[in-house]
């Protein structure tokens, strides 16, 4: 069906609202690969509830349902099967709590006309109900194939080159052959293309594919544990480009360079050499 800009952009998207615990906090923390080894402290903090800290990432898990709800959006009916997610922006305006509940409301904010598809970009507010002050806030873009060529605006260029020179850190994260069946049911992300290998197939894929923001959140992790001194709290905001898929069992290699108020980084699947993440800015708090 034709974009309508007219009736897409500035739509509201229907509100939700969102609990977790400190037990959902750790599956999460499992799927995005926390607990090796288990024995260092390091990695208890992320998976046991003696002293459980929260890595910023989770900020993507309560708002996925209401992201994907844009497909419902009048004036902007897609088929689910032909959208990427094409980059992913999380602001914290105060570290995730252990538990709590949040409201949210979100929106579209733009449809840009990419050619050969659209990218629609929502942006979703979740305040936190015991407070009622914003906790975090997400801005997705997603591609949609084959629905550009409407004569919009193509939107900004977003291509971020990391520093010319040597990374200051580079950081291995292996990935179990079953990671995509661990954040499916961490995460409530139960598309088929991560677990179903003739749907796979069906998307061009050789198997089934990590969720991108599984990588997202492994490559996050990556940056707090050795750039930030293992302290989620110290991260203001996150933001990077999906630049192609991990398959479960590859090792993802991510490079920081350290540029003082904020962290870039780039990641890619060590076991085939090419990138996965790009134009990745982490901000210190």
């Amino acid at each position: 069906m034709p974009i309508d800009l007219s009736k897409a952009v500035g739509a509201e998207l229907p509100a939700t609202e969102f609990s977790w615990s400190d037990d959902d906090l750790i599956l999460y923390h499992l799927g995005i690969g926390a607990g090796n080894p288990p024995t260092d402290p390091g990695e208890l903090r992320y998976v046991y509830e003696g002293d459980l800290h929260v890595l910023p990432t989770y900020a993507t898990i309560p708002q996925f349902s209401m992201m994907m709800s844009m497909a419902m959006i009048d004036g902007l009916e897609i088929n689910l099967a032909q959208v990427l997610h094409g980059e992913h922006e999380i602001v914290l305006h105060t570290p995730i709590p252990t538990s709590g509940t949040v409201t949210q409301t979100g929106r579209v904010t733009d449809v840009f006309d990419k050619g050969k598809g659209a990218l629609a970009v929502t942006e979703i507010v979740s305040v936190l109900v015991k407070t009622g002050e914003p906790v975090f806030t997400n801005r997705a873009s997603i591609f949609i194939r084959g629905e550009g060529g409407f004569g919009g605006d193509p939107g900004p260029v977003t291509t971020r080159e990391p520093p010319n020179r040597v990374p200051d850190q580079i950081v291995e994260s292996p990935t179990l052959p079953q990671q995509a069946l661990l954040y499916r049911m961490a995460s409530g992300d139960k598309n088929p293309l991560h677990v179903d290998p003739g749907f796979a197939a069906f998307g061009g894929f050789e198997r089934p594919i990590l969720h991108g923001l599984c990588t997202y959140g492994m490559v996050a992790k990556a940056a707090v544990d050795h750039a930030l001194d293992g302290a989620p709290e110290r991260v203001a905001s996150f933001a990077a480009r999906f630049s192609g898929v991990v398959f479960p069992g590859e090792t993802i290699v991510t490079s920081i360079w350290d540029e003082g108020d904020h962290l870039e980084l780039t990641a890619e699947s060590k076991d085939r050499g090419v990138p996965v993440l790009t134009g990745g800015v982490m901000v210190r708090r």
